[in-house]
Formats: structure tokens, C-alpha cells, sequence
């Protein structure tokens, strides 16, 4: 039998590519970190042959929006405003992690994502307060064998709006060191503060910098009050917009941005809990699909919400319903057809996510000759049982604890339920001991209702 042949067998796949659909009781052929076929009963003898009977097979998910490093200050926002947000996290905490703390927190959150069927992730990483900090950040990431784009950001103290401060050079040694190559799982991208949070002097170095080291480019805009100075129009006028700038939340843009965004060729990340929590406004679905682009979506900060996607997809499923079931209402009549369905808010959590960081010839379906980032979920249980609709049933009832395993690249992250290749009690004391550090430096009572007052910018 070859050892770098397995043969997932017996499932119901969802492939999420158009041409081959869904595979009842199917099979899907890795070789090495590929898939070579699919289909509903494939003739291969010498290989591995994972069981999938009572398995939906399908895509890793794409998480296009996630600050990894704030794990170590799980749930600690969790009624917290976007103000109190800025006061705590930046103005308290962020300035005291050492660069051991952000390795635990990269770590943990990488495998956190990694084991709720998460195969890529954007890490927003904005706590850059030296190079060791952005050399522990590559490395909790890569220690996982995940797939991340790693997204180079200032420090904390830059972080607080509206600063001036151009993000830092050692992001040319970093990309240098640590990115040499852009076919590794970990690779780069910039994470820049934009018009919103930084001075237009600041904003136009950041960008020189990002493009000079040839990497795609993350931006926040349109998240609330925030987000109202036109700042995508800003960026057009200077002709700073394009295919590989990812535009994050755009909840409060003027109408006219959107259009701007799509002849601009830009991409758009959604992370609906976190924009209706701070008050960024109501998720962009809707107005950036008019205009043709197809968003990916995002858990944004694990401070406030959990760390999985389909709790994410289900918000904005649930967000576009009610919205458009309201406004039916007033005007005194129903809907006849929902805005949105479970196939379309599976693809913004695949396919369109990976459209979103420029992976999607390699990454969001279950094509031959693409990456093998494969998820099972179980559905031999009372939350699944019985199966009448798989894609119904991803959206709407599935969990992390119901993702029996995990491949990227073809290589096995957890099997069985299980993680594969790391003690997992372990990474939960090494970021447990982060968050002691921190609070304690910080002078936050671990255990506590740490209530910050809201920032007041200088």
C-alpha cells in the first residue's frame, strides 16, 4: 500500500464545485497533499482508506477575518462596547504581551480554528509591539500545520486612532525570513489600518510598503461611526483599491462604495456576530452582492464570540431572513422567496472565501488537482439524524464537536473526533499561563467582569 495515498470512502460529499455536485456515498483519492479523483465509487486498491460512512465530506472552511493572537483574552469583551474595546484591549492589555504570550496565542488559536473544521484562516495579527513578537507570531502559526495568511500589522500603541506612526520596516525581515516562498501553508499578507485609524500620510507608506513586498492586503472599513468618512472612496481617489485588498466588515460604506469596491476587482470579509455586537451596523451581505461581490466570512475576535464558522453562518443566514422578513412586513406582505439559502452561505464559508485571499485555485472546493483541506462531519447523531438535506444540516445544525476529521494539505489534523500530532491539554495550560501574564501585568483580576471605560481618542 503507498503511504502517501488515502481513499476516503463511502461518504456524502459536497464538493461545492459546480461541475461535479454533490456524490452520494462517494469516494475522493488524495495523493500526497492532492486530490486526484472523486467519485461514487473510485477502483483504488493500494491506499489508506478512511471510513466515511455516516460522514458529510467537504471543503475545509475559510475563516477571511480573525485577530488569532486575541485568544489569550478569551470572552473577556463579551459586553463590551467597540469603544470599551479599544480602551481595554489596546489601552490596557495588548501592550503587555511578551512575545511568548502571542506564540500561545497564535497556537491555541490556530488549533482552535483548526479543530471546528477551519482549514485556512486570515490572521488579522496587530499586536506586532517588536520583531520577536512578529517572529513568535510565524511561528505559533506554522507549529499547527494549518493554512494561514498571516497578515502583518503595527503594534498596539499604533493601534489606537488616529495615529501616524507608519507600520514598521522589519515587515520587509519578516517577508524575507519567514516568507520566502508564497506555496508554503503559512504565507503573508499586510494588515493595514487604512483612513479610519490612521493619518493619510500614514495610510500612504503603509501602503507603499505592502505593495513594494508584493502581498495581498487586509483593511478595515466601514465598521460603524468609524467607517463613515468615505474611506473606500478615499482610497479609490488614490488608487490604492484592486483585486488584492480585502475590504473587512464594510457595514456603514456609502452606497456608492460598493460599486467602487467591485470595478475595483476588491475582495470583502463579513464577521456578522462581532459587526452587530460593536455596532458596526447591520452585515453588508446584501449590498455587496448586488454589486457582484462574493464575500467570505469571519469570526473577527474570539474576546467577544466563539471561534467557529458555522455559528457564523448561521448569523448571517439568520440576519438576511429576518431583515427581509421585516421589511416585507411593513409593507404588508410576505416573503415569497428567502434572500438567501444554506448553499449560498456554505460558499461564502468555502469557495468564496477562498476567492476572497486569492486561494481559489487552490483551496474552497473538492476538485481534483486542488489542495486536499478536507473536513468529515459525523451525522450519526440526534443533532443530524435523519439526513434530508447535507448542506441544510452544515448551516444550520452542525458544530465543532460534530467535525470527526481534518485534513489539510492531505495530512491528518484530527481523526475520530480526536487532534492528531499535539497534546492538547498542554497548549490549554501554555495559553492559560499567557492570560496570567497578561492580566497580571495589566493589573486585571483574572476571573473577573473587567469593565474599561470607553476610549476617548487624544
Amino acid at each position: 500500500m503507498r503511504n502517501d495515498r488515502k481513499l476516503i470512502r463511502g461518504g456524502h460529499i459536497l464538493t461545492l464545485d459546480p461541475d461535479i455536485g454533490e456524490v452520494a456515498k462517494g469516494d475522493l483519492l488524495i495523493e500526497g497533499s492532492r486530490i486526484v479523483a472523486v467519485g461514487p465509487r473510485l477502483d483504488v486498491t493500494d491506499a489508506e482508506i478512511v471510513d466515511a460512512s455516516g460522514k458529510i465530506v467537504m471543503p475545509g472552511l475559510v475563516d477571511t477575518h480573525r485577530h488569532v493572537w486575541q485568544t489569550v483574552l478569551r470572552n473577556i469583551a463579551a459586553d463590551w462596547t467597540l469603544n470599551q474595546y479599544f480602551a481595554g484591549v489596546r489601552g490596557v492589555l495588548g501592550r503587555h504581551f511578551s512575545p511568548d504570550d502571542i506564540y500561545a496565542g497564535n497556537r491555541a488559536g490556530a488549533y482552535e480554528a483548526l479543530m471546528s473544521g477551519v482549514t485556512t484562516t486570515l490572521d488579522w495579527s496587530h499586536n506586532m509591539n517588536s520583531p520577536a513578537h512578529a517572529d513568535m507570531a510565524v511561528a505559533g502559526l506554522k507549529a499547527t500545520g494549518g493554512r494561514f495568511l498571516m497578515c502583518y500589522g503595527n503594534s498596539n500603541d499604533e493601534w489606537l486612532p488616529v495615529n501616524g506612526t507608519p507600520i514598521s520596516e522589519d515587515a520587509r525581515r519578516v517577508r524575507l525570513e519567514h516568507f520566502s516562498s508564497d506555496d508554503q501553508l503559512v504565507t503573508m499578507g499586510m494588515a493595514l489600518r487604512g483612513p479610519q485609524y490612521a493619518t493619510p500620510e500614514a495610510t500612504l507608506q503603509d501602503w507603499a510598503i505592502a505593495r513594494d513586498l508584493d502581498v495581498p492586503i487586509t483593511v478595515h472599513v466601514g465598521d460603524g461611526a468609524w467607517g463613515k468618512n468615505r474611506p473606500v472612496a478615499w482610497l479609490k481617489e488614490r488608487g490604492l483599491l484592486g483585486p488584492r485588498v480585502i475590504c473587512a466588515h464594510c457595514n456603514s460604506l456609502a452606497h456608492d462604495e460598493f460599486q467602487m469596491m467591485a470595478d475595483c476587482g476588491c475582495k470583502a470579509a463579513m464577521t456578522p456576530e462581532i459587526e452587530m455586537q460593536m455596532g458596526h451596523g447591520w452585515p453588508a451581505t446584501t449590498q455587496l452582492c448586488k454589486v457582484g461581490i462574493r464575500p467570505g466570512l469571519g469570526v473577527d475576535i474570539v474576546t467577544s464570540n466563539g471561534g467557529n464558522l458555522f455559528q457564523t453562518m448561521r448569523t448571517v443566514l439568520l440576519v438576511e431572513r429576518a431583515v427581509a422578513n421585516e421589511a416585507a412586513d411593513r409593507r404588508g406582505a410576505i416573503v415569497e422567496r428567502l434572500p438567501i439559502d444554506t448553499v449560498d452561505v456554505l460558499k461564502m464559508a468555502t469557495i468564496y472565501g477562498a476567492e476572497t485571499l486569492g486561494m481559489e485555485s487552490r483551496i474552497g472546493t473538492l476538485t481534483p488537482g486542488k489542495e486536499a483541506d478536507i473536513i468529515l462531519i459525523d451525522t450519526d447523531n440526534l443533532e443530524m439524524s435523519p439526513m434530508n438535506n447535507p448542506v441544510g444540516a452544515v448551516v444550520l445544525a452542525a458544530h465543532p464537536g460534530l467535525v470527526d476529521s481534518v485534513f489539510v494539505g492531505g495530512r491528518a489534523l484530527k481523526r475520530h473526533g480526536k487532534p492528531v500530532g499535539f497534546d492538547q491539554a498542554a497548549v490549554i495550560r501554555e495559553v492559560d499561563a499567557a492570560r496570567d501574564r497578561v492580566l497580571q501585568k495589566a493589573g486585571v483580576e483574572p476571573g473577573g467582569r473587567f469593565m474599561p471605560d470607553n476610549y476617548v481618542a487624544a
